[in-house]
């Protein structure tokens, strides 16, 4: 199989595979309010000439949606010593339907997600994994960082 780059005529299915993952990992006060809002934001970077987020996707078998989904958005930082570019890669929204899993979906769509992450010149990409994630991650050369995540909602 092979994962291909999503256009904006994929931001509903998108969405979707968003809810699959969001709902594996359940939390008070859910609701669909995000769902619009991300399918437009989907619609507009998706169409980008010189896009900073970007999707793969591998498309279900039967032809009837999306199997499978990673994104990513490159930030633009202040360099530094090894990293004079400052950018950044940042990995979210990886997820696969239910019925689609253990075929190694997730696997091609985020190594298309990070050779496309290389041939932009970017040379650091973090991510957040999940317990189910991790491992996949790993195979990939991924490794925990010492840096501890802090967050302020306002």
């Amino acid at each position: 199989m092979i994962a291909r780059a999503a256009g904006p005529d994929d931001a509903d299915e998108l969405v979707r595979l968003r809810a699959v993952m969001l709902t594996s990992m359940p939390r008070d006060g859910w609701s669909d309010d995000w769902r619009e809002p991300a399918r437009e934001i989907l619609v507009k970077r998706l169409s980008e000439s010189s896009p900073v987020m970007v999707a793969f996707v591998v498309d279900r078998p039967d032809g009837a949606g999306l199997a499978s989904c990673a994104l990513g958005t490159v930030e633009q930082r202040l360099g530094g010593p090894g990293d004079p570019s400052g950018l950044a890669g940042y990995v979210f929204s990886v997820a696969t339907d239910l019925d689609m899993r253990r075929r190694g979906y997730s696997r091609a769509c985020v190594t298309a997600l990070l050779d496309w992450f290389r041939s932009a010149g970017i040379r650091k990409v973090d991510l957040r994994a999940s317990a189910d994630g991790e491992h996949l991650y790993e195979s990939l050369g991924f490794k925990r960082t010492p840096d501890p995540a802090m967050r302020l909602r306002f």
